[in-house]
């Protein structure tokens, strides 16, 4: 999949801002909890959707599903500019009934239409990237699919494992060392 240098980046600051709302000092889960302030804070929140969209994009976690991977794709590979109004996105993306009480919030913003659109790109993004980490543990634990993967696009028969040793075994190859039995762990 191919992002543009936009998501590429925006991408990385919504997963670290996911990531310090998840636990507090002392290590507990309080995602939930923080979560549901910023959705309490978000008419407070707007004037940052400009410059800082991660930060206010996490109240919408958790609150959108995603009928069409081949649309989603496509956006995120756009530029902001060439991005869609979001009631084009709204046949493929779908809002559970708290986040579309949210997004009238939003919407009443001059930029709120872009910031939804934003949102849902990196919110499918998130999605993807936590898919594709649960099918890469599933096939490293001998489970090759659990049926939700294709929501996502995600080609479980992949052995990410087998091809990572296939490649190391390759480099070291190539270095010349002996190949070995890939099982064996001898180089």
């Amino acid at each position: 999949m191919s992002l543009s240098p936009f998501f590429e980046e925006l991408k990385s600051a919504y997963d670290a801002e996911l990531d310090d709302l998840m636990t507090d000092s002392a290590g507990h889960d309080v995602l939930a909890k923080r979560l549901q302030a910023k959705r309490g804070q978000l008419s407070q929140l707007l004037p940052m959707i400009e410059c800082n969209p991660e930060m206010v994009a996490v109240a919408f976690h958790g609150g959108m599903r995603f009928g069409s991977r081949e649309v989603m794709r496509d956006l995120t590979a756009q530029d902001p500019d060439d991005l869609p109004p979001w009631a084009t996105l709204l046949s493929s993306v779908s809002l559970e009934p708290w986040a579309e009480d949210l997004a009238e919030i939003v919407l009443q913003d001059p930029n709120g239409d872009q910031f939804l659109v934003v949102t849902a790109c990196l919110e499918y993004l998130r999605g993807r990237s936590a898919m594709y980490a649960e099918s890469a543990d599933a096939q490293s634990a001998g489970d090759r699919d659990d049926g939700n993967s294709d929501e996502f696009g995600i080609d479980t028969e992949i052995d990410l494992d087998g091809d990572l040793d296939e490649a190391g075994a390759d480099w070291l190859s190539e270095q010349g060392f002996d190949r070995k039995d890939r099982f064996s762990g001898d180089y």
